[in-house]
This record gives structure tokens, C-alpha cells and sequence, in this order.
């Protein structure tokens, strides 16, 4: 058995102060230093798995000299992780006077958290909150202050600009009502930016980014300790080299499930989100590389500003917390089968970059990959002990390509994929120039679809072929029967979406449900 390693400082901006806190474990969630540590009781426990958003809260992180701010759900985000970041709970956000120290006493506000002692800590409501109450979205308590808290980020980030009905349903998607329906909650996404801002919720970002700037200054464990970060690449391998037995998180949306619900323990984590090298997309003439602690939010955005068509995947893939946490690199790692950006980028072409220290020779060494190679069976892969998931390499669109990614879940927003398929097509006279087709939800791993595309490459691109084709997708895999989906469904869809894939390519639109408006169907 690993022997446990002491536990170690965490500390963060939260109010105007620096928050340490000592001996936090290093499984140890957000939730639980919120809630138990700092009697932030505003903040919900509801699912404990990221998908209710009970537990968002904001963070804060200091970029370029700019505050970026993110909702996140704090029951699955591991406590260290925000090390030297700001942090605002429920019961931060209203005007109060931020020179008293410590959280404010007295009890449970119905706009979730703490109601301040003194009438100067309570100032007024942020608009966040005020909306809620005007437009009637305020609940039993439970739901609202991850809704409040959504909102919060969603202001902060507008910068002024009026929020639209279309993005307000996008950034809640990861936040469930379970009272009043979400019609007034969206109603207050919109009428926020028009109220005015007490003075005393204003975030004073330069101070905040000063401070942040200055925690960020002070040193971290680089190869020992409980819970490593490191800040660079070098750092981070050789971390990796001392330690390969410490269990890695991207993010921790996956990780932090298993704390939650298996009620793992890790003696020692590495986390790979500091490294400075991997937080960032880079452009190639012929790819895009993205750093494996680029979170999945603009990991999308980077997928979309090159294909456009791959907006609504992008915004179902879980919850707008969730992608602002886990991190592509993450995702893939994870080799989850129903994982839904793998399908995507098998469909691309993707390779990953693999990275290790040869402690021998004294020096990095790297090997690149197939993204379906890297797969060798349920949550398995090549990747040695030493050896960290650093880059991911999607090439660029190639002309007239036709691409479409396919999500079919039970419920549209925030779920999981009983079925995800990416295709990706170029024509030559009206024969398949090119195909690549990816699969998830269909095999202990995710999937390219060989054996459909050998069958398809070279031939006219009619509906004749599209018909075989089907037939031979349905025979490719061999999917089980669960709770999301029986085998034969699984196997009947899978053919189904090609041939929808084969209308939309004739032209056919209205066959996709996010087209369709009420006015199509008045």
C-alpha cells in the first residue's frame, strides 16, 4: 500500500483576502473546504457528479494581466487545483464591505448563502440576484444558487453587452431547475446587464489580478508533495518521472468522480493544468495543436472558429461548468467509450503527442500517434508509466470538405451520448474522394469506423451506396445493452445517421432538431 503523504497548504483569494487553509488532503474536494472548512453553506451538495450545478461557483484567473472568470462546479473540481486563484461562493457576490475579515454570520438567505449580520456588509443585491427576484426565477433555495452563480460568471464576462436569449440558454444548459422552469431564470439572464450595480458588488479586477499575480509568486512542491502542479513542461515531466505512480487529473471532471462516488483516495496527484506550454492553441499552417490543459470550452471554440458546423456538438457536450473545468487533453486521456470529443476527432484525423523525461540521456522524449491508435482497450492505452498525454494535433479543413458530428442522447442538453458519430467527406466528380468516420458509445473504446469507409472510398456518392454502407456500419461493432441504450438500438441509429449524414449532404436541413423553430412548425 502507497504510503499517505502529508497533506499541504492551499491558498486562494477569496473577499479581499488571501485564504489558507493547512492540511487539505489532496483527494480533498472544493465542495468540501467550501462547505466544511469556511461554512460556506450557500454553495449546494445536490449530485456530486457535475451535472446539477447545485455547487457552481466562480472562479477567477489571472491571464495576460486579465481576470478570466469561469462557473464551475465545485463538487467534482479537486480543492488544490485553485491554487492562487479567486474564488467567489454565493455569498460573495453582494455589496458588502470587503475589509471584514471572514465570512459573514447569520442565516440562510432564499437567494442561497449566509444573510449578513450588519446592514453595511449588505449594501444591496448584484444584479445577478436582483434579476432573479424581479423575474421571478428565485426557487426553494436549493437550485438557485448555482443558477445565481452562472449568472454571476455570465455578467462578468459580458462586459456590458446585452446577453441574448440563445446564449442564456447555452451558459445554463449545465444548471438543473427543479422548481419554477427555466423560462423566468432566462428572462433574468436577459434583464441583469439593464439593472444597476451597487457599488459594493463591483469586482475591482486590478486589485484582484495584483493579488492574484503575487499568490502566483510564491513556490510550489516541484517534485514532492501531495498535490504537484507544476508550471512548466520540464518541470511537469520530470514530475511525472519521480512520481508515475501519482494519479494525473486534467481538470478533474472525470477524477472527481471517482472521489465522490467510488471513494477513491489518492495518496499523491499531479496535476498537468499548470503547465504554461499546454494551456495554449496553437496555429500551424496545416494543423491546430492543443495543449493538453486547455480546457474543453476553448478547445471547442478553437474546433469551431475553424468549422463553424460543429457549434451545437460543441454546446452539448455536458455543461457549460463542466467544459469550462475538464480540459481536452483530459477527455481523450480518459479513453472514455462514450466520450464525445474522440469520435470528433478520429473523424479529424487527430494524432496525439506523447511525452516523457529519458532520465538516461537527460532529456525529453516524444512519439506522435493516431488518436484511435492510442486506445488498446476498456479505459487502457499505450501510454507508459512515465509518460503524459501532452498535445493534440487536429488537422486543418481541407476544401469542400462536408463534416458533421452526430450526438443522440436522451436528453438534449447535458447528457451523456448513447450514440456519437463523426463523419467527414470530400467528393472527386461525385465519388468518395475521402472518408473518416468516428464512433463512440458503440465498443469498449472509441472507435474509426474501417470497414464503412473501405466500403465507401472511391464510390459514387449516391443513395445506392449510402444503403450498403448502412448495412455495413450496423455490422461493424458490436455494442451492449445498458441503461442508456439496448444493443439493437444502438446498432439501427448508427446506420440512421449515415443516411442523415447523406440527406444533409444532398441538402436536406430541416432534418436537424436544433433548426427546427417554432415558426417552421406554426
Amino acid at each position: 500500500m502507497t504510503a499517505l503523504i502529508s497533506p499541504q497548504t492551499l491558498t486562494f483569494w477569496r473577499r479581499g483576502h488571501a485564504v489558507t487553509l493547512d492540511n487539505v488532503a489532496p483527494d480533498r474536494t472544493l465542495l468540501e473546504v467550501l462547505r466544511d472548512d469556511l461554512g460556506c453553506t450557500g454553495t449546494k451538495e445536490g449530485c456530486g457528479e457535475g451535472d446539477c450545478g447545485a455547487c457552481t461557483v466562480v472562479l477567477g484567473e489571472a491571464v495576460g494581466g486579465q481576470l478570466r472568470y469561469k462557473a464551475i462546479n465545485s463538487c467534482i473540481r479537486l480543492a488544490h487545483s485553485v491554487q492562487g486563484m479567486a474564488v467567489w461562493t454565493v455569498e460573495d457576490i453582494g455589496a458588502r464591505d470587503d475589509t471584514a475579515a471572514g465570512p459573514p454570520q447569520g442565516g440562510v438567505s432564499p437567494l442561497g448563502g449566509q444573510r449578513p449580520a450588519s446592514a453595511a456588509e449588505r449594501g444591496g443585491l448584484h444584479p445577478a440576484q436582483e434579476a432573479m427576484v424581479q423575474c421571478h426565477g428565485s426557487q426553494c433555495g436549493f437550485c438557485t444558487p448555482g443558477f445565481v452563480m452562472s449568472l454571476f460568471g455570465m455578467f462578468q464576462n459580458s462586459a456590458g453587452k446585452p446577453i441574448d436569449r440563445a446564449q442564456a440558454v447555452a451558459d445554463l444548459s449545465g444548471n438543473l431547475c427543479r422548481c419554477t422552469g427555466y423560462r423566468p431564470i432566462f428572462d433574468a439572464a436577459q434583464q441583469m446587464g439593464s439593472l444597476p450595480l451597487p457599488a459594493g458588488c463591483a469586482v475591482n479586477e486590478p486589485v484582484v489580478v495584483a493579488a492574484l499575480e503575487a499568490l502566483g509568486e510564491r513556490p510550489a512542491p516541484a517534485t514532492d508533495g501531495a498535490y504537484l502542479r507544476p508550471t512548466t513542461l520540464a518541470s511537469l515531466l520530470q514530475a511525472r518521472s519521480a512520481h508515475p505512480n501519482a494519479q494525473v487529473v486534467a481538470g478533474c471532471t472525470d477524477v472527481g468522480l471517482w472521489v465522490t462516488k467510488q471513494h477513491k483516495r489518492f495518496a499523491r496527484v499531479l496535476d498537468v493544468t499548470g503547465a504554461e506550454e499546454l494551456r495554449r492553441v496553437e496555429t500551424w499552417p496545416h494543423h491546430i495543436a492543443i495543449g493538453a490543459a486547455v480546457s474543453l470550452h476553448e478547445a471547442f471554440a478553437a474546433l469551431v472558429s475553424e468549422r463553424p458546423t460543429l457549434k451545437t456538438f460543441a454546446q452539448r457536450f455536458a455543461g457549460l461548468p463542466v467544459r469550462n473545468s475538464g480540459t481536452l487533453g483530459g477527455n481523450v486521456a480518459n479513453g472514455s467509450p462514450i466520450g464525445d470529443s474522440m469520435p470528433l476527432l478520429i473523424a479529424l484525423g487527430a494524432n496525439v503527442v506523447l511525452m516523457r523525461r529519458d532520465a538516461r540521456r537527460q532529456a525529453v522524449a516524444h512519439r506522435e500517434l493516431k488518436l484511435e491508435d492510442l486506445y488498446t482497450g476498456y479505459r487502457t492505452n499505450v501510454m507508459k508509466p512515465d509518460e503524459l498525454l501532452c498535445w493534440i494535433k487536429v488537422p486543418r479543413p481541407q476544401d469542400k470538405e462536408f463534416l458533421r458530428a452526430y450526438k443522440i442522447s436522451k436528453r438534449f442538453d447535458d447528457d451523456i451520448s448513447a450514440v456519437c458519430l463523426a463523419i467527414r467527406l470530400t467528393l472527386d466528380d461525385g465519388k468518395v474522394g475521402s472518408i473518416s468516420i468516428g464512433a463512440g458509445g458503440v465498443a469498449a473504446t472509441p472507435v474509426r469506423a474501417r470497414q464503412t469507409e473501405a466500403a465507401l472510398l472511391g464510390q459514387v456518392w449516391d443513395a445506392d451506396t449510402v444503403m450498403a454502407a448502412m448495412a455495413t456500419l450496423r455490422a461493424e461493432f458490436q455494442p451492449i445493452s445498458d441503461m442508456r441504450a439496448s444493443a439493437a438500438y444502438r446498432q439501427t441509429v448508427l446506420g440512421n445517421l449515415l443516411q442523415r449524414f447523406w440527406l444533409e449532404s444532398q441538402g436536406m436541413q430541416a432534418i436537424n432538431l436544433e433548426s427546427v423553430s417554432m415558426e417552421a412548425l406554426a
